[in-house]
């Protein structure tokens, strides 16, 4: 799948990285056990280091937070993702399994404190861009509301924007049905090329050990 990033994205975020994965022929359904069990063990863990730290210092979320504000989107409306499930934790309402991908997806972004979008292939269509959001532009998101996307990062094929490090619309989830998905990794520009590409590789490789199916991977930067 062709992705390209902005020259708008370039200029003002010199160091963005992207991880990109792409799944063949997976099998999406309930977690299995070891899944589900260090999710909520990871939680617990998290609920008590947060007594001490304030969200907003935690690294990966000031650094996203930074970037929002930085280009416009005002953090305190418009929180990154990956602090949104951190206040869920923080008041341990605790994120419960919903199924494997989604699951794992969360893991990796309550680990490495970066937002993660995934998607299925078969709802997008041609190329696919990464750029900011335009004056006017927005969708109906897995929140349930209509998320205005101006000043935003987004992912956008020809029919749109389908997701950003802020909240994905509902057009194109991963369900139980989904055979080829996409998965994007909202990396911190402070991580370097070979971290950037650990990172990446190792979600990929739980992923397929949990789905199944042929997956690769590249850094877009």
């Amino acid at each position: 799948m062709e992705i390209q990033l902005s020259q708008e994205i370039k200029g003002q975020i010199p160091d963005f990285k992207l991880g990109i994965i792409e799944y063949k022929n997976i099998l999406v359904g309930d977690s299995p056990q070891m899944l589900r069990g260090r999710l909520q063990l990871f939680q617990e863990s998290i609920y008590f280091d947060l007594e001490n730290t304030p969200v907003t210092e935690l690294p990966g979320v000031q650094e996203w937070r930074s970037i929002f504000k930085n280009n416009g989107k005002d953090p305190n409306r418009y929180r990154p993702s990956v602090e949104a499930l951190y206040r869920r934790v923080q008041k341990q309402n605790y994120l419960s399994s919903v199924q494997s991908a989604i699951d794992i997806n969360n893991f990796f972004s309550l680990q490495y404190q970066v937002p993660i979008g995934i998607y299925d292939q078969e709802c997008l269509k041609g190329p696919i861009s990464i750029r900011f959001g335009g004056e006017g532009e927005e969708y109906t998101g897995l929140n349930g509301r209509l998320n205005s996307l101006q000043h935003l990062i987004v992912s956008s094929d020809e029919i749109g924007p389908f997701g950003s490090p802020f909240v994905d619309s509902d057009r194109a989830p991963v369900s139980l049905e989904t055979k080829h998905a996409l998965q994007l990794i909202y990396l911190r520009p402070s991580t370097d090329l070979h971290n950037a590409e650990k990172l990446t590789e190792s979600l990929m490789n739980m992923f397929v050990q949990i789905h199944g199916g042929e997956a690769t991977y590249h850094i877009l930067k």
